[in-house]
């Protein structure tokens, strides 16, 4: 039953990952109810730093958090003085993004490093202007950063690294203790180690001399990846084909290792030489302990080498060679702290190896499955994407024995029932994808809306204004005259913004609930100090947004709209706020 609800939880959450693998447009479901906690400010959004300073050129490096994105096209690099002159930026290829609205882009995940030409030695200010979006439906205006470069050369480094990262990752490692060759190994390492004498400062002190060599090992090899993983740019890179199929086959892999289809493990050749060093090693020293704990290290590493390999792939996108080092070195940390508790006194504590090990194993190998689907999405159509899922989940269901119609004891037959809705859910992903669907969360689609449904929105009912006081004098009007009001927070370098224009504003119910308001749109394409301190007065971080006042001038923050929102949710919003009128 372990496995079967340890298979369940993973599975119900593939179709919500690959959901996000899936598209990159943001959400129509987004717009929650007042939803600003749902988006980073712009400068914790996009992280800029100055990496390098030298007399030839100096090194600018961009972190985008998870979920945001910057345009290639929009950065621009200015010097004040202006007669400092530097050379043209040196931008590496993006990734490839097409909208219906503004056609093909390029944009960056991730860390990006840009590096400036440089021809003249003096001290200046070098202003930065970049802008970028944020997955879920909302686009920053153009932000302005002023870094002071002095005419010595000297260089800064970068820091992307937290203590809440590497708590993470401490407790990744412990979790990774408990797969099913690293956990039977802690007895016998003990016995090795320790020679029996467990508990006390002996114990502690062997364990941690057997601990901290091989989480150090692992800290030379994320120190590595931080510091040549940004050089090659892999955050880029991994939108090609060419690497993203690779990837998936390798967890595809390790995926059917899990399932016990073979058993992974280092060549013999060297396994057996690592064997005979260890057992040379005199146990019960803290010298020998550190010997083992560096073996060690190569022998569990083919065991956790998928979860390893996707932790590598994080800190080369960080291009951190210190943070990366920390995190690894926490990974092992958190490996060796179940030992350490062996050592002191506390095996009890920890659950013995049995047959729940094969179901964590199982439940590995699904997850693996589900990200070798989730890069596949990036280069595969749609469709075959859902047909893949669907392949997946029906698996998971099959091997929870949706058909096996037998008797059961009652526990099985809820295993049965949660397998047979699985089963449904993948017949419902193939029928979606030879139907032309592409969603996962949505696999069967909706019923088209007739075209009499949506109508061009007229022009004449709307009123475009671009200042503070143009929109104060608006809003004192219709609170004069009693009127509600919508104010469209708008750009036209804001993608969102045009999907609702299109998408929901023109909507009939949309339209029809809509009547009686005066419509205002704040058209903040310019994005200068004027407007960007209104978006401070309403607390907003960009377009698109759509508020509500009533009659008396009073906005329903609750019914606040930030990102995109699909016709039908808005409607509801608009006719929440109409029955308090």
């Amino acid at each position: 039953m372990r496995r079967l609800l340890c298979l369940l939880l993973l599975v119900l959450a593939l179709p919500a990952t690959a959901g996000a693998l899936l598209d990159s447009r943001p959400s129509s479901t987004l717009g929650s109810i007042n939803n600003s906690a749902d988006f980073l400010p712009v400068r914790e959004a996009f992280q800029l730093s100055l990496v390098e300073s030298t007399p030839q050129s100096i090194k600018l490096r961009f972190v985008a958090t998870e979920g945001y994105y910057l345009y290639r096209h929009r950065f621009q690099f200015r010097t004040d003085p202006a007669d400092v002159s530097l050379g043209a930026a040196q931008l590496p290829k993006g990734e490839q993004k097409h909208d219906e609205y503004f056609g093909d882009v390029e944009v960056y995940h991730g860390v990006l490093d840009v590096e400036l030409p440089r021809t003249d030695q003096r001290a200046f200010t070098l202003a930065v202007t970049y802008q970028g979006c944020a997955d879920k439906g909302l686009c920053y205006p153009p932000e302005t950063e002023r870094l002071n470069i002095d005419g010595s050369g000297d260089a800064s480094t970068a820091i992307t690294w937290s203590w809440r990262e590497l708590a993470l990752f401490f407790l990744a490692g412990i979790g990774l203790t408990f797969t099913p060759c690293v956990l039977p190994m802690l007895p016998i390492l003990s016995g090795v180690v320790l020679r029996g004498q467990v508990g006390g400062m002996r114990g502690f002190n062997l364990s941690l001399a057997y601990v901290l060599p091989m989480a150090i090992c692992f800290a030379l090899l994320g120190a590595l990846m931080g510091m040549f993983g940004a050089q090659l740019n892999l955050q880029a890179r991994l939108q090609s084909a060419w690497v993203l199929v690779p990837f998936a086959m390798f967890f595809a892999l390790f995926a059917l290792a899990m399932f016990g289809v073979f058993e992974l493990k280092l060549p013999h050749a060297l396994s057996s030489r690592l064997d005979r060093i260890a057992g040379r090693t005199e146990g019960g020293s803290l010298w020998g302990a550190a010997v083992l704990g560096v073996v060690s290290s190569l022998l569990v590493s083919p065991c956790v080498s998928a979860p390893l390999a996707g932790a590598l792939l994080y800190i080369s996108a960080s291009g951190d060679a210190l943070g990366g080092g920390l995190k690894l070195f926490m990974l092992g940390l958190g490996m060796g702290a179940p030992l350490v508790l062996v050592g002191t006194g506390g095996a009890a504590w920890l659950p013995k190896s049995g047959p729940w090990l094969v179901y964590v194993k199982n439940a590995i190998g699904v997850l693996l499955l589900g990200l070798a689907i989730g890069l596949l999405s990036r280069v595969l159509p749609g469709q075959v994407t859902l047909l893949l899922i669907g392949l997946l989940a029906g698996g998971v269901g099959l091997f929870m024995g949706a058909l096996e119609f037998v008797y059961k004891p009652p526990r099985k037959r809820l295993g049965q029932l949660l397998g047979m809705f699985l089963l449904f859910y993948a017949l419902a992903c193939w029928y979606g994808a030879f139907s032309g669907q592409t969603d996962p969360l949505n696999p069967i689609g909706q019923p088209r809306i007739v075209a009499g449904n949506e109508q061009p929105r007229d022009v004449s009912n709307w009123q475009t204004i671009s200042t503070a006081t143009e929109l104060d004098r608006a809003l004192a009007d219709a609170k004069s005259f009693g009127t509600p009001l919508l104010l469209d927070w708008y750009a036209d370098w804001c993608i969102s913004c045009k999907v609702i224009e299109h998408k929901v504003l023109n909507d009939a119910k949309v339209v029809e609930r809509l009547k009686g308001y005066r419509l205002i749109r704040f058209d903040m394409t310019a994005s200068n100090t004027e407007q960007r301190a209104l978006l401070d007065r309403y607390k907003l971080f960009g377009p698109p947004a759509l508020m509500l006042f009533g009659k008396d001038g009073i906005e329903h923050a609750d019914v606040r709209v930030i990102g995109e929102i699909n016709a039908a949710d808005f409607a509801e919003r608009v006719g929440k706020a109409n029955d308090r009128f």
